[in-house]
């Protein structure tokens, strides 16, 4: 029996200093985004650090990438019915600055190659999110590759 599902998600790590998407899962889009980090942050693949949207912190998580070596950070976020604190504001400006980044890869796979996934089935959608996360590398490689040769 098939279940119907309304979209999915492309959980991506990418690689701060090259921009590369050096790893990622697909899951449907009513799953839940912290569940995902250890599948997609692995030792070989990640720095120390672990930068990740709110969605991403959780006790859970924190015990895990403590327990396996990794630092997080992961945005804070803002108290239910209270002001953020200046201090966490500006953490989290921080931490924004890299995670734009990662942001832009997203961006570029929904305008440059207009990624919209139409499938039935995460077997397909999973194959049409890896192809494109493929395509990113390639187009990524071939940017670095073109400014390390005008310098």
């Amino acid at each position: 029996m098939a279940v119907p599902v309304f979209g999915y998600k492309n959980h991506a790590a990418i690689d701060q200093r090259h921009g590369f998407i050096r790893g990622w899962i697909v899951t449907n889009a009513a799953a839940y985004d912290g569940a995902q980090l250890r599948n997609v942050v692995k030792r070989p693949n990640t720095r120390s650090t672990v930068w990740a949207d709110t969605a991403y912190r959780s006790k859970k998580n924190e015990a895990w990438l403590d327990s396996n070596g990794f630092a997080s950070d992961i945005h804070h976020k803002k108290p239910k019915g209270r002001l953020m604190s200046k201090a966490t504001a500006r953490a989290n400006g921080r931490r924004s600055r890299i995670r734009s980044r990662i942001e832009h890869v997203f961006a570029h796979q929904k305008s440059r190659t207009g990624l919209f996934v139409r499938t039935i089935g995460i077997a397909r959608a999973t194959m049409k999110i890896g192809m494109v996360n493929l395509a990113y590398n390639i187009i990524r490689y071939v940017w670095r590759e073109k400014m390390a040769a005008s310098v």
